[in-house]
C-alpha cells in the first residue's frame, strides 16, 4: 500500500472520530400525551385531556356576558355619582365600625364555602344553614380525625368555612381595604372549641397563594353571645399550616376573604353560630405588629 493511501485512510479515521466527539448521539424528543399531575392512591386514572372534561353552554355564556355588563354599569354609576363602594366620602373618612359580612337571608349563604377532610378521603362532615331567626349563620357537623386508608395520609380531621372572593366585571377581584381599622370584630356563639381564623390577601407571586394570616378564636360555650375583638397586629403569617420565619404585618389593603378552621383533634359534634363579621377602629391600640421581624439592610 502506498504512503498516500495510508495517509488518506488515517486522516479519514481521524475525522470520523473527531466528528463523533463533537456531535454525540441525540435521543429523539418525545412529547407526553398529557401533563403529569398528582393523583391520590386508590383514585382512577383519567386518561384524557383537560379540555375534554369542560362543558360548553351558549346560554350560560350569554348570561355571564349580561352579568358582566350589569356589574360594569353599576361600578361606573356608583363611582361617578356617589363614591367608592356606593357610599359618600364622608362615611369613609369618619367611619369607626363596618359590618363586612352578615347573614340576613338564604342568598347570604351563597357567599360562603364549606369543606372538610372528606375531600381527601376523611370522615368529617360540615354543614351550613341559617339560624332559627334567619339572622345568623349556623355551622355544624362532626369532626373525625381518623386518616383515610390510602397508605399516604397520616393526619386528618378538619372542617373549614371560608368566604368566597367578591367579583366585579370581567371576574376582577374586589379587595377589601381595611387600612382605616385595626381590629377584627365578631359576634359568635360556640360550644367551647378553639377555632383558627385565617385572612387571605391578594399576593404578587404564585408561590404565595397559600399564605394566610392566622389567629385563634376561643369560644366560651353556653347560650350567651360572645363579642370578640382581635387586633390585626396579632395575626401571624403561615404557609400551608406552617408558621413563616420571616413575619410581617397583614396587608390590610388587599384582603380577599376570611375563613374559620376547626382541627383540635377532639372527635365529636361541633357547632358555631355567627351573627356578623366586621372591622373596628380603636385609637387606644397603637401596636403595629406583635412579633419579631427580620432586620433588613436599608
Amino acid at each position: 500500500m502506498s504512503l498516500t493511501k495510508i495517509t488518506s485512510l488515517t486522516s479519514t479515521r481521524l475525522l470520523r472520530s473527531i466528528r463523533r466527539l463533537l456531535s454525540p448521539p441525540v435521543t429523539p424528543f418525545t412529547v407526553p400525551r398529557r401533563a403529569l399531575k398528582y393523583r391520590r392512591p386508590g383514585t382512577p386514572n383519567e386518561d384524557k385531556f383537560q379540555w375534554q372534561s369542560m362543558t360548553f353552554d351558549l346560554a350560560k355564556g350569554v348570561k355571564e356576558i349580561r352579568r358582566t355588563f350589569v356589574l360594569l354599569k353599576k361600578y361606573f354609576v356608583e363611582s361617578l355619582t356617589i363614591g367608592p363602594e356606593g357610599r359618600p366620602l364622608s362615611e369613609h373618612a369618619f367611619e369607626q365600625n363596618r359590618v363586612v359580612w352578615e347573614f340576613r337571608g338564604p342568598e347570604s349563604l351563597e357567599q360562603w364555602t364549606v369543606s372538610s377532610d372528606r375531600e381527601i378521603g376523611g370522615q368529617s362532615e360540615a354543614y351550613l344553614k341559617l339560624g332559627k331567626n334567619t339572622n345568623t349563620c349556623f355551622l355544624y357537623g362532626t369532626l373525625n380525625s381518623t386518616p383515610p386508608n390510602d397508605g399516604e395520609t397520616r393526619y386528618s380531621g378538619y372542617c373549614t368555612l371560608r368566604s368566597q372572593p367578591q367579583l366585579a366585571a370581567f371576574d376582577k377581584k374586589i379587595l377589601h381595604d381595611w387600612t382605616s381599622f385595626n381590629y377584627l370584630h365578631l359576634r359568635v356563639r360556640g360550644d367551647g372549641r378553639p377555632w383558627m381564623i385565617s385572612i387571605a390577601t391578594d399576593t404578587f407571586f404564585s408561590h404565595q397563594k397559600d399564605d394566610l394570616y392566622c389567629y385563634f378564636l376561643y369560644t366560651r360555650g353556653g347560650p350567651y353571645w360572645q363579642d370578640v375583638k382581635i387586633p390585626f397586629s396579632k395575626f401571624f403569617l403561615t404557609h400551608c399550616g406552617r408558621i413563616h420565619d420571616d413575619q410581617h404585618p397583614i396587608w390590610l389593603d388587599k384582603v380577599t376573604n376570611i375563613g374559620f378552621t376547626l382541627g383540635d383533634k377532639a372527635d365529636g359534634h361541633f357547632q358555631l353560630e355567627i351573627d356578623f363579621i366586621g372591622v373596628a377602629k380603636d385609637h387606644a391600640h397603637t401596636e403595629e405588629f406583635a412579633y419579631e421581624m427580620y432586620k433588613r439592610n436599608p
